[in-house]
């Protein structure tokens, strides 16, 4: 049989500060990036949106025309705290790449809902595949936070791999 090169393919991975970001990227690297050194493994980390308040005092926009209720300061202090988060995130997610010979890794952190960041940069990159982690949240808080990988799931146009943390048997947290 001959040896056929194997097509190079692009496969984002969805990281955050969470323990089934982790694992779903570990996995990846022991299950999908077989040593081709086509393949490239994208790590994509989106900084939640800056939370918009208006003022809650009855002052005008004369008074408040930005509408926050935080000064300059612990706005530039809440931002700089996120661009930190997700430079931790990415250290960790590099770290972990660190071994793949010859695959080539990329990051790239980019700012809004996690499930339209994920979504747009899948379509934007044309991946072959997007690999994210499940945090496993019951009923009611997927009512209420909404489920990240449900709704990638549901509209990227290529495959999505949800890998799941094993539970751990002994006590609970």
């Amino acid at each position: 049989m001959a040896d056929v090169a194997a097509k190079a393919r692009k496969i984002l991975v969805a990281v955050d500060e969470s323990e089934e970001s982790t694992y779903a990227l570990s996995w990846c690297i022991e299950n999908i990036i077989t040593g081709n050194t086509n393949d490239a493994l994208i790590l994509l980390y989106s900084i939640p949106p800056r939370a918009v308040y208006s003022s809650l005092d009855g002052t005008g926009e004369k008074d408040n025309p930005e509408g926050y209720l935080f000064s300059s300061d612990i706005l530039a202090t809440m931002e700089r705290y996120s661009n930190e988060v997700a430079q931790c995130v990415m250290e960790k997610a590099k770290r972990l790449c660190k071994d793949l010979d010859g695959v080539k890794v990329e990051t790239i952190v980019e700012r809004g809902d996690a499930r339209d960041v994920i979504c747009q940069v899948a379509e934007r990159l044309h991946v072959d595949m997007l690999v994210m982690g499940s945090h496993g949240y019951g009923v009611i808080k997927r009512a209420f936070l909404g489920s990240v990988s449900n709704h990638c799931a549901q509209n990227v146009k290529c495959p999505v791999l949800i890998v799941k943390k094993p539970k751990t048997n002994g006590t609970s947290k």
